[in-house]
């Protein structure tokens, strides 16, 4: 069986406040485009979406922050390039999106621009609490897994490395998700996350409990961390989920507007934890898997957010960063839904 593994996915996340930032971002996905090797013309198009999305936080978000999710894996290249802020929101999207429109003054083909050249655009905006976009840029075509997969992995302020990681392996049956929070924040705790992506890589094709068993020998060198790893076995419906620590799980069914919440027990991989068990919940086409570290706040309500479950799962992933970030501690947020899950379309 071929099995698809992501490697953990490159993060950075630009605050865009005043005109002279969106210079700045540029620069900054120009040097991500170069490193993971885009062609001239991606580049090019890179630094296009970036300049328009930055440009619009300044001038219609009253500021926002510019995240950089690049994914390199069999058979994937691309960048998600997601403008997120918390201004007035946008009150004619139709509008908004026609070339030659514009409330501040400027020519106003930003978003027309941005949504020409990226694979998938998609906007969610909500009146006076905010706006996120989110274009994708690729060099190759997406891989035959069954699901949408999207993400958000910042550092706490004031560090360059994370502390946190999530990964993801697939095969045409089965879909594995790891998040990791390794204790405390900072170049200690990211030496735990990688140990722990690397342990993942190793003996992903084994059941959720066996992973976690293995992360616990690979850390005892290490701080120690929170994990927790969700299988997903499309043909037979089910999501099998262990979890030990703040990993927060969640099997989310849209339509019926009901939410499953994944156990995790106490204790610290690679340093105390009880036996390891495993617990059962029903998958279907339609459901959603949302996984995030005690970075995000514990609880929310989909309701707050009419339609968003229905965005790509790096929409949703934005969003929820935005709105429930801590600010005091590393965040990770990984999001995946089946292709066929009666997403919005692209």
């Amino acid at each position: 069986m071929e099995i698809e593994f992501y490697p953990y996915p490159t993060f950075r996340s630009i605050p865009v406040g005043d005109p002279s930032q969106p210079g700045e971002a540029r620069r900054v996905a120009s040097s991500m485009a170069n490193h993971m090797r885009f062609d001239d013309l991606r580049r090019g198009q890179i630094e296009i979406v970036v300049t328009e999305l930055a440009r619009n936080l300044t001038l219609h978000g009253g500021g926002g922050h510019l995240i950089l999710a690049g994914w390199q894996g069999t058979g994937v290249k691309r960048l998600d390039i997601m403008a997120i802020d918390k201004g007035q929101g946008i009150s004619n999207l139709s509008a908004a999106m026609e070339d030659g429109f514009s409330t501040s003054g400027t020519p106003g083909t930003g978003l027309g621009a941005v949504s020409r050249i990226a694979s998938i655009f998609q906007i969610f905006t909500q009146s006076k609490t905010g706006t996120a976009v989110m274009a994708r840029v690729e060099d190759q075509a997406q891989p035959r897994s069954r699901l949408n997969v999207g993400g958000v992995s910042i550092p706490i302020a004031g560090e360059t490395v994370c502390g946190d990681a999530f990964a993801s392996a697939h095969s045409s049956s089965r879909s594995v998700f790891m998040v990791v929070d390794g204790l405390g924040h900072g170049p200690v705790a990211a030496e735990a996350a990688a140990a722990a992506l690397q342990c993942f890589q190793q003996f992903h094709p084994d059941p959720p409990a066996e992973i976690i068993d293995r992360l616990h020998g690979a850390l005892r060198p290490t701080r120690g961390a929170a994990a927790a790893v969700a299988e997903i076995q499309h043909d037979r419906g089910i999501v099998t989920y262990s979890g030990v620590g703040n990993i927060t799980g969640l099997v989310i069914f849209p339509e019926e507007g009901v939410t499953r919440n994944l156990v995790s027990q106490n204790g610290i991989v690679g340093h105390h934890m009880a036996r390891v068990s495993e617990f059962t919940y029903p998958w279907t086409a339609k459901a959603r898997l949302v996984m995030y570290s005690d970075g995000l706040t514990s609880h929310w309500n989909q309701k707050s957010y009419p339609g968003l479950l229905n965005k790509d799962p790096a929409v949703i992933a934005a969003v929820l960063y935005r709105d429930h970030y801590r600010t005091r501690d590393d965040a990770t947020i990984v999001v995946a839904c089946p292709r066929n899950g009666n997403l919005e379309a692209a």
